[in-house]
């Protein structure tokens, strides 16, 4: 279960992602209680995994800000958060 270190990294890439945020918590409560975060749904993904919103502003300023002078290219945004997510 590696879901709240996925969503802890997502956080700091998209702090200002309400969803996340909401979603953090649930998934907070339901290990607290020793319940699975899964099943998730690619919907959802694709509005709290930054690794699917390259293009997204806020996440393209983390990037940025995270190795500036890297293009804001989505491929480029990618790369700059996996190797961050390397060492998260």
């Amino acid at each position: 279960e590696y879901a709240l270190s996925n969503l802890r990294f997502a956080t700091a890439v998209e702090p200002h992602n309400a969803e996340l945020a909401s979603y953090l918590l649930r998934c907070q409560s339901l290990r607290a209680q020793n319940f699975p975060t899964l099943p998730s749904s690619i919907g959802l993904e694709k509005r709290i995994n930054p690794f699917l919103r390259t293009a997204q502003p806020e996440v393209v300023q983390t990037a940025q800000a995270r190795s500036p002078g890297q293009p804001t290219d989505a491929v480029s945004v990618f790369a700059t958060l996996r190797e961050w997510k390397n060492v998260f």
